[in-house]
């Protein structure tokens, strides 16, 4: 009997000990898995916060370098102003010549030579058509002493025009307005008067719709002293735009120029390369 009573003492207390047990187990899982949830969630939210900084951080660094690229931007625009106002309200055209001269170009054949300048930036170029004219080669030579073999594209003998084409990327000169091109406005030629390269000169618009030797009223008269060479070079007003091409010169007479006014330069350019490229290029 006591043997007996023993052995259930003995039961009760394996079954208490593995009930202890299991509920002992079972407190050290939940934790264990509350633990291991903790973890994640700490995890999961310190990536997130280090996502959001790391956002932050990206956005502070795009908006300094927008305000450094806007401050340059607003440096390089107040230079460009302030050479617009120098040449407007004195004769100093060094801070339009600093910017546009990178434009301008030497042309060169086995036979002549002049001025032409660059309308695109891919490397479309223009010059007076009696520049290359019997020439069996075009070699265009850049600001920066660089030699390019010319493609002809094609040519306009009526406004003495040609389209040329050469390779690579370089700094292009604007067109302005020649319709607003007022008598007596300063204006620049930047050319190769007889093979002295990249010469700049400065003057006047002298008449505006003067007649040129092809029988048309689309001329510049200007003031500006042009020689043989500067054929083809751009005339340059004080915003740095080109209002004309010069195209020749009164022989024997003294400061009587004329330069093909730009409105109607754009539009032969324009005729030339839809003709030959389809497509319009200034």
């Amino acid at each position: 009997m006591v043997k007996s009573k023993s052995k259930s003492l003995i039961s009760i207390l394996i079954v208490l000990f593995v009930i202890t047990q299991s509920v002992l187990i079972y407190f050290v899982i939940d934790i264990s898995s509350n633990n291991v949830r903790m973890i994640n969630e700490t995890k999961t939210e310190l990536y997130r916060q280090i996502e959001l900084n790391n956002k932050d951080t990206q956005s502070k660094i795009n908006t300094l370098i927008d305000s450094i690229n806007s401050v340059s931007a607003e440096q390089s625009n107040l230079q460009e102003e302030l050479g617009q106002v120098k040449a407007s309200t004195s004769a100093d055209f060094s801070g339009i010549i600093e910017n546009e001269i990178k434009g301008v170009v030497t042309i060169k054949t086995d036979i002549s030579q002049g001025t032409g300048f660059i309308v695109t930036d891919d490397g479309y170029v223009v010059t007076n058509a009696h520049v290359i004219d019997g020439g069996s080669f075009a070699n265009v030579y850049t600001y920066e002493d660089e030699i390019h073999l010319a493609e002809l594209i094609g040519y306009n003998s009526l406004m003495d025009i040609v389209l040329l084409k050469i390779q690579g990327s370089f700094s292009s000169l604007n067109f302005g307005d020649s319709d607003e091109v007022k008598v007596g406005e300063k204006v620049l030629a930047i050319g190769n008067p007889l093979g002295l390269s990249f010469t700049a000169t400065e003057g006047i618009i002298s008449a505006i719709h003067r007649e040129g030797i092809n029988g048309l009223p689309v001329y510049f008269q200007t003031d500006v002293s042009l020689n043989p060479g500067n054929s083809g070079g751009p005339l340059i007003d004080t915003k740095g735009r080109v209002i004309g091409m010069n195209n020749f010169k009164i022989s024997g007479a003294e400061n009587l120029g004329f330069a093909l006014e730009s409105n109607n330069a754009r539009e032969t350019i324009n005729s030339i390369s839809s003709k030959a490229l389809n497509k319009t290029i200034v």
